[in-house]
């Protein structure tokens, strides 16, 4: 796949330790993509977590590395929380790629009390993320996408998103989780790529769910994140 490039060449390093340092994916690991629809899309054929699985598989099978969907439609981090133990902790990972957020800007956009506030939302990452890092496992935070593909602040929650995306790269780096920052990455991207400044259509099929495209995107700023 032209998109992964090389990505995966370095598998086998390892870098642990000091605070400074940046983790790589390593011989028998167990990975846990945790998330929302998206995260549960992207187990399908097409989707990105299938992407990064078959590209690890082809390239490197004699490492074992195990990967895992635990994407729930709907969810937010309140959600995550509920079910922490039983879809993640209880597969025992060494990995956890967190991506979320979408649902707690999305759903109070109407109504406040159907989102999850910024402080919950914080308070829930710093929850999860805490109760992961004690088994000795290493998290990916993710920043939320997009709701909507518009540029220049043009979707009616891109304020709300960037708060949100604030939130989660503060945590990140508070809790010395590794980010992959989704948000920027789209935004940047949207920026080139869209010049009609379509609602959706480049990157997701309804402004939030991942296209072919979408999925292949996410994969691949996934994969630098996590070889290193």
């Amino acid at each position: 796949m032209r998109f992964l490039l090389s990505t995966v060449v370095l598998l086998t390093s390892v870098i642990v330790s000091s605070a400074g340092d940046i983790p790589s994916i390593r011989k028998g690991d167990r990975i846990v993509f945790l998330g929302d629809s998206i995260t549960a899309g992207g187990v399908g054929k097409d989707g990105y977590v299938t992407l990064i699985k078959n590209e690890i598989k082809a390239k490197h099978a004699d490492l074992g590395i195990e990967i895992f969907g635990a994407g729930v439609s709907g969810n937010k981090v309140p959600n995550l929380q509920k079910r922490l133990e039983k879809d993640v902790l209880a597969k025992k990972p060494t990995v956890v790629v967190i991506y979320i957020g979408i649902n707690d800007v999305w759903h109070g956009e109407k109504n406040p009390a159907n989102g999850t506030s910024p402080e919950a939302f914080e308070a829930g990452l710093r929850d999860i993320i805490g109760k992961i890092q004690k088994t000795n496992a290493w998290v990916v935070l993710c920043t939320p996408s997009v709701i909507g593909e518009k540029t220049g602040g043009g979707n009616s929650l891109d304020a709300k998103l960037d708060e949100y995306s604030a939130i989660s790269r503060k945590v990140a780096g508070e809790t010395k989780s590794q980010l992959c920052d989704l948000r920027k990455e789209f935004a940047d991207h949207l920026k080139t790529l869209n010049k009609d400044n379509k609602a959706f259509g480049i990157l997701t099929s309804d402004r939030v769910h991942l296209n072919g495209a979408g999925n292949r995107f996410v994969a691949e700023k996934m994969l630098k994140v996590l070889v290193k």
